[in-house]
């Protein structure tokens, strides 16, 4: 299989090099906070009006599975960035060490599990169901866990941003599915234009995270060899749990259907949730350094899954 290299990381790429050469500084890093918060209820407002019920409630009945995406998802990934956080600091500095536990914390993705499962011809409804529970239980799994993960290391978020979590993620996602029935048509239509949205918010929040970072000086604090110890950091994450889902999936007796759920949704990592959460839980000098290795993660994730994806694609059909 030929890979092609996502235009989206190249975009996320571009906009770390412009918030490195053109951070915004004065009135524009002013605005910058307030129109953040602003794209980022939209963002999840959009995803709740975006997330349909009824695939949801089709793909329930398999429990199992569900526990297992989420044992994953909040057990399995912490207990490894907890392990990985070990490693001196003079390998790999504190905002990368606390990175890769931020990472470790975070919900599964929705579009691109799903999108791998079903070309992949697993069970594309529980795979909704998996993905979905997975991010609903994130807005408040993930600051719980990053405050008892970085706790152990002396640091994490607070009551103001558990607070900020349900004014800015919860409740526009809630309102979402109130107005679900009358806006889902329109969406429906405009499928393109709401990825715009969703992809252009997040590109805005790292913008922001970075901008704040380089005026604080993160690339004086970092090295090369830093950063390449992250990206084995994370190849090593993404390995251990791709071998573990596809251990633990024959392990508890789960049809290939089921396990092609198991391996997508329990080893991913989700860019749009993180970036948006990591700019609330800590503070901008950090929030920057805080989501590099989600970048790097989330790129591996996608070139290892659509390998995975096409080789199952290409078995033959039962009967």
């Amino acid at each position: 299989m030929k890979f092609r290299f996502d235009p989206y990381i190249l975009a996320l790429l571009g906009v770390v090099a412009l918030a490195s050469l053109l951070p915004a500084r004065g009135a524009a890093g002013e605005a910058l906070g307030p129109a953040t918060k602003a794209v980022v209820a939209l963002l999840f407002f959009l995803h709740g009006a975006k997330l349909s019920r009824q695939a949801v409630i089709a793909g329930l009945g398999h429990w199992r599975l569900h526990l297992a995406v989420l044992a994953v998802s909040f057990g399995l990934f912490p207990l490894l960035g907890l392990a990985m956080g070990q490693l001196p600091e003079s390998l790999l500095p504190s905002p990368l060490a606390m990175g890769m536990l931020f990472l470790c914390c975070l919900p599964s993705t929705v579009q691109s599990s799903i999108a791998f499962t079903a070309l992949a011809r697993g069970n594309v409804a529980a795979a909704v169901c998996a993905a979905s529970a997975s991010n609903l239980l994130g807005m408040a799994a993930t600051p719980l866990l990053v405050g008892l993960t970085l706790h152990v290391q002396g640091d994490g978020p607070g009551l103001g941003a558990a607070v900020d979590i349900v004014v800015q993620l919860l409740l526009p996602f809630l309102a979402g599915q109130l107005i679900r029935p009358w806006l889902a048509p329109l969406l429906e239509r405009r499928q393109r234009l709401v990825g715009l949205v969703d992809r252009g918010a997040i590109l805005l929040v790292v913008y922001a995270a970075f901008s704040r970072a380089v005026l604080d000086g993160v690339w004086s604090r970092v090295s090369a060899v830093e950063l390449a110890l992250t990206a084995v950091l994370c190849l090593l994450l993404l390995a251990t749990v791709l071998a573990f889902t596809l251990w633990l999936g024959r392990r508890l007796g789960f049809a290939l259907e089921d396990r092609i759920v198991l391996v997508f949704c329990g080893s991913k990592k989700s860019l749009v949730t993180g970036a948006p959460m990591a700019a609330i839980l800590f503070a901008p000098a950090v929030a920057g350094m805080m989501i590099v290795p989600l970048m790097i993660y989330h790129q591996l994730q996608l070139l290892a899954c659509a390998w995975l994806a096409q080789r199952w694609a290409a078995r033959p059909e039962e009967g």
